[in-house]
């Protein structure tokens, strides 16, 4: 029954949601500092380090040109994938126009929609959540657009100071927005995660949903299956990570 899922045995992390590039160059420098530091901590007992999508508030990739900056988080990437450690790449909705070059350069795994992992015994649906559940026609609207491999190439036409700071100009009033109507958890009939896992569970049993995209640190339990979401790396500092067979959110500092 499990044939066509990916088996995975041994430590695994999970994060998401760390939005390098905001609020400005400093503070995104701080946290980046930070998480490099937590990746050279848990790297001795890693084998298998999830990243669920936002990781940069905003990446394109031009055939020849990619992002200036990051190099702090690119270089221990690298050096843990040349080390054996296995790291997979989510694309989330702020980094979506993501090619291969994190795979050429650092080894990553990139996957562009929701997977099913067997972690140490346990079934997990991984992905970084957005797009998921009910509602929210308007963003899965413009999902589809900006998925558009014609939009893609109009973009690429455009000169990157150009397109940068229009995209980071979208991208910042994006964040402002949803962050004016979110007030934290919204409650078990509002989460379109929660309610996701709850139509997903009607037909196929699964014991872990790991997402990002909240922002919000949870760990609960939903029918008989539970639900993580790994939080952010811009006030949380949380993530998730296995014990033995068990997976439990936990807190950076």
């Amino acid at each position: 029954m499990h044939s066509k899922h990916r088996h995975i045995d041994g430590k695994a992390y999970f994060i998401s949601d760390a939005h390098f590039g905001i609020p400005n160059f400093e503070e995104s420098l701080e946290r980046e500092k930070k998480l490099v530091r937590w990746l050279d901590e848990i790297k001795s007992d890693a084998k298998h380090i999830f990243l669920l999508g936002d990781i940069f508030d905003f990446w394109f990739e031009y055939k020849k040109v990619v992002p200036r900056g990051f190099v702090r988080i690119l270089g221990k990437l690298a050096e843990l994938s040349d080390n054996g450690i296995k790291i997979y790449f989510f694309i989330g909705n702020h980094d979506m126009w993501m090619k291969d070059y994190l795979k050429k350069e650092l080894g990553l795994e990139l996957f562009f929609k929701e997977q099913i992992f067997i972690i140490n015994g346990k079934k997990v649906f991984l992905g970084h959540g957005d797009g998921l559940g009910p509602g929210d026609r308007g963003y899965k609207f413009i999902k589809k657009i900006f998925r558009n491999r014609v939009c893609r190439w109009l973009f690429a036409r455009l000169h990157p100071n150009f397109a940068y700071s229009m995209a980071q100009y979208f991208s910042r009033k994006s964040r402002e927005a949803y962050l004016e109507k979110d007030n934290g958890y919204l409650g078990d009939e509002k989460e379109f995660l929660v309610l996701f896992i709850k139509e997903k569970l009607q037909t196929e049993h699964f014991d872990y949903f790991i997402f990002g995209h909240r922002h919000l640190g949870i760990e609960m339990k939903i029918e008989n299956s539970t639900y993580i979401n790994t939080g952010d790396w811009i006030t949380n500092f949380s993530y998730a990570q296995s014990e033995g067979n068990r997976i439990k959110l936990s807190y950076y500092e």
